[in-house]
């Protein structure tokens, strides 16, 4: 089930649901309004010539703060990673859905590839978001924009082993502006 904007409401002010920081007209009929945060990282196209996930290259991305004021231009066909404004947290009955809202879309912008989903238990964390611009034309992306939306949905029951569990080996807990991929932390298959 998705939940309504007063549940979303009702759960924010109770605590068990955390976005922070939130002005109360982030919240929609059935999501919440995410906002850019200043912080990018882009791959480093000069220095690494592939991408070898199972491989940690710290030459691999480099760190851009966009100032105030100051807007981020993503150029057609690039791909990099932002963050969201909002720090996220979410009990272990509910998951989190990313989606772009549709008046981005419509110009070209994709604020997530694969990584849509929050999993149950997230401790209150920023959302990378993997930016990409299918557009013919360079795009400014603004921090603070509103540049997503969070659906939240019940689980049947609350998660057994919520994100960040021992057991897991989650990689993104508690992470603050975007953060690489840590698949070099997976086993081979």
């Amino acid at each position: 089930m998705i939940l309504s904007d007063g549940t979303i409401r009702r759960l924010l002010d109770e605590g068990r649901l955390v976005v922070d920081p939130i002005e109360p007209s982030q919240v929609q009929p059935a999501s919440v309004d995410v906002r850019l945060g200043a912080e990018f990282l882009v791959f480093r196209n000069h220095t690494a010539e592939v991408i070898d996930p199972y491989a940690r290259r710290s030459d691999l991305m480099q760190k851009i703060a966009v100032g105030e004021g100051d807007a981020f231009v993503l150029h057609p066909g690039e791909f990099v990673l932002g963050t969201t404004l909002e720090a996220i947290g979410l009990p272990d009955d509910l998951v989190a859905r990313v989606e772009g809202k549709s008046s981005l879309g419509r110009l070209g912008l994709l604020i997530h590839a694969t990584a849509g989903f929050v999993d149950p238990g997230w401790k209150r964390g920023q959302i990378t978001l993997e930016l990409s611009n299918v557009a013919t034309l360079p795009i400014k992306l603004w921090p603070g924009m509103r540049v997503g939306q969070l659906s939240f949905h019940t689980l049947d029951a609350p998660a057994e082993r919520p994100y960040g569990h021992p057991d897991l080996g989650s990689k993104y807990v508690g992470q603050q502006g975007p953060v690489a991929s840590q698949y070099e932390q997976n086993a081979r298959s």
